[in-house]
């Protein structure tokens, strides 16, 4: 009797599981959690699943974000890529691309991402103000200097481009925005909360997982 009991019980949760994971994957739904681009993009690696988060740093909605993806990053699968792509929708987006590049190139984007989020959105300093943005740079702790030449390099300023460009080719009308191996975008707007976006991402991962 005991061993039928336990038999049936091993089934009852076999099938919950089951049942739990098709939950998951009906709940990310084209149209309404996420587009398939029509004109899908080109990966970096094709021997992994990209992911893109298209962002800037004044958006709210960046910021509300941004820890759960750094909590995400923290376990990403190992045939996942993950970059992030400063997005230009106005002209007034330049000079954050521009922040985030010049970090980047002083392998700073660790120590500083978080920083200029807070300075922006809690802290309210106008980091658009150049002088106000190498004043904060400096007390950050980095070269000043430093920071000012490659902030007006000709490389950051071909980073844009490249950013202008690929903001028009996947088809950016917002952020945040996740693409996934350059056919899927699910995006803040879209996915509700960040715990809804983050569980969109993954299950679109899955998506592209199964697709290769």
């Amino acid at each position: 009797m005991k061993r039928y009991k336990f038999i049936a019980l091993l089934f009852f949760v076999s099938t919950l599981g089951f049942i739990n994971l098709t939950t998951v994957q009906a709940d990310i739904v084209e149209g309404k959690d996420y587009i398939v681009l029509t004109k899908p993009q080109p990966t970096e690696d094709n021997t992994k699943i990209e992911v893109l988060e298209f962002f800037w740093y004044g958006c709210p909605h960046c910021y509300s974000l941004h820890p759960h993806l750094k909590t995400w990053l923290m376990n990403i699968p190992s045939d996942v890529s993950f970059r992030y792509v400063p997005a230009i929708l106005r002209t007034n987006w330049v000079s954050a691309a521009k922040i985030y590049y010049a970090i980047e190139a002083m392998g700073q984007t660790d120590t500083l991402q978080d920083k200029v989020y807070d300075a922006i959105h809690n802290d309210k300093i106008d980091l658009n103000n150049e002088s106000i943005l190498f004043d904060w740079i400096e007390k950050q702790g980095i070269d000043r200097k430093k920071f000012e030449n490659i902030f007006n390099s000709f490389a950051v300023q071909n980073q844009v481009a490249k950013s202008t460009q690929m903001t028009r080719q996947y088809q950016m009308n917002g952020v945040p925005a996740l693409v996934i191996n350059g056919k899927y975008l699910t995006s803040g707007r879209m996915g509700g909360t960040p715990q809804d976006t983050i569980k969109t991402l993954e299950g679109l991962i899955q998506k592209a997982r199964k697709e290769e």
